[in-house]
């Protein structure tokens, strides 16, 4: 018998949901650097090959592509099949996309390398979030938040042992053992994943800031919702600005002179790029389940326009004050804090309106659009070489956050609401 047959139907304690959803949170720890120990590598890929930075940087846009637009499909396959055989193809990518990374040497290279490591990394993370959306539909926005956090914040005790070996044995030894190590640590949990059967969890619950739907909407239905493509538009505006600096942070500090600086807070003394890169870690972590929890109690359209626009203040407060290393370290925090939110708001906002049955599709394809934001960042590098500053980058991204949280309590709250009491009325 498998364990998936063992399972019981009935309600099973909260700490069998707890313990699954830790899992997923372990996942996602093991697949962060892929994406926010990227920044790292490049300066020193730049230096042995000699490539343009904004064609180094295509690699980190194809991870992101495909980590993203592929979740959807996976999703499909979590929906139908279960987390555990996802999760574990995810693991094995993840490695070998890394083991690649280590041998590459041609961008061609580097750009194989890193679509293999973003299907993998969005196998994890499209089934975890999912996973999560699923077992706790009474906390949809802490849930998708915590287990986001795993994934913002699961680079921050990583961020001096992977300098320290790039700087001790290169970057690619760096690239082959921890791509080694954080695949197998993948696949053996995935072993012990499970998605939750019918009864085995709460019932949707009534709230009067969180609009939930009781109508469960397939993915070919979702796609045809104006609604959701005014999430799409909403999370890509969101999104880029972030993954711009995610990218960037260590090529934007050598550019504005602060990333070899010695800054001292809280008694601690570190260069301004390793003190700056492990507080945003952390804070981009703590935001997830932070502003998913705000969201489940006054809604997730109210939260929006909170952190959207105090991400809009934080970039364009950085644009006037970054060139000083205090500020850069606190002012880079805190615009990693304002925005890792969106995945955790924008994955329970999808579910709530769409339903739980199709979470880990319809959640997968919303999530398609940190894809499409991250065809922005090269063009981001662009700008700043054609600008020699990268004045005009932040400025974009400051007023795209402000439009964001305005769009969040003028147009989507007033919609959604409607969208969910028309399915109601014609159920």
């Amino acid at each position: 018998m498998t364990m998936t047959a063992s399972v019981p139907t009935a309600r099973v304690g909260d700490g069998y949901r707890w313990m699954q959803l830790t899992i997923g949170v372990v996942c996602m720890v093991m697949i962060a650097n892929l994406q926010y120990g990227w920044t790292f590598f490049v300066p020193d890929i730049q230096k042995k090959f000699g490539w343009d930075r904004a064609a180094i940087q295509w690699a980190f846009t194809l991870f992101v592509l495909f980590e993203t637009w592929l979740v959807p499909i996976e999703g499909w396959f979590v929906d139908k099949y279960g987390p555990r055989i996802v999760v574990m193809f995810g693991g094995v990518l993840c490695a070998v996309g890394w083991v690649m990374n280590s041998f590459a040497d041609t961008l061609t290279g580097f750009y194989f390398a890193q679509i293999i490591a973003g299907i993998g990394a969005g196998a994890v993370y499209g089934t975890c979030v999912g996973n999560a959306l699923k077992w706790f539909p009474e906390k949809r926005g802490l849930a998708a938040g915590i287990t986001a956090a795993g994934f913002g914040a699961g680079s921050a005790l990583t961020v001096a042992p992977i300098q320290a070996m790039i700087a001790s044995s290169g970057f690619q030894a760096a690239f082959f053992n921890f791509g080694i190590g954080q695949g197998i640590v993948i696949c053996l949990l995935s072993l012990v994943l499970l998605a939750p059967k019918p009864g085995q969890v709460p019932a949707v619950t009534s709230n009067a800031n969180v609009i939930q739907s009781r109508r469960n909407y397939g993915p070919v239905e979702v796609i045809k919702q104006p609604i959701f493509w005014l999430m799409y538009f909403m999370f890509v505006i969101v999104g880029a600005g972030g993954l711009m600096i995610t990218a960037n942070l260590k090529p934007i500090a050598a550019d504005i002179r602060v990333d070899a600086v010695p800054v001292t807070l809280l008694g601690m003394t570190m260069t301004a790029i390793t003190f700056a890169a492990t507080i945003d870690r952390v804070l981009n972590g703590l935001t997830r389940p932070f502003f998913g929890w705000v969201s489940d109690n006054i809604g997730r359209e109210n939260t929006m326009f909170i952190a959207f626009a105090m991400e809009g203040v934080g970039i364009f407060m950085l644009y006037l004050w970054g060139k000083d290393p205090v500020w850069f370290v606190l002012l880079s925090g805190f615009v990693f804090f304002a925005w890792g939110e969106i995945y955790s708001l924008f994955p329970s906002t999808c579910t709530d309106t769409f339903g739980a049955k199709f979470a880990a599709t319809n959640a997968g394809l919303l999530y398609t659009a940190k894809g499409t934001a991250a065809l922005l960042v090269p063009i981001a590098n662009y700008v700043q070489q054609g600008s020699g500053s990268w004045d005009r980058v932040f400025l974009i991204a400051a007023g795209a956050n402000i439009l964001a949280s305005l769009l969040a309590v003028v147009v989507l709250k007033p919609w959604r609401r409607r969208v969910v009491a028309d399915a109601a009325a014609s159920a």
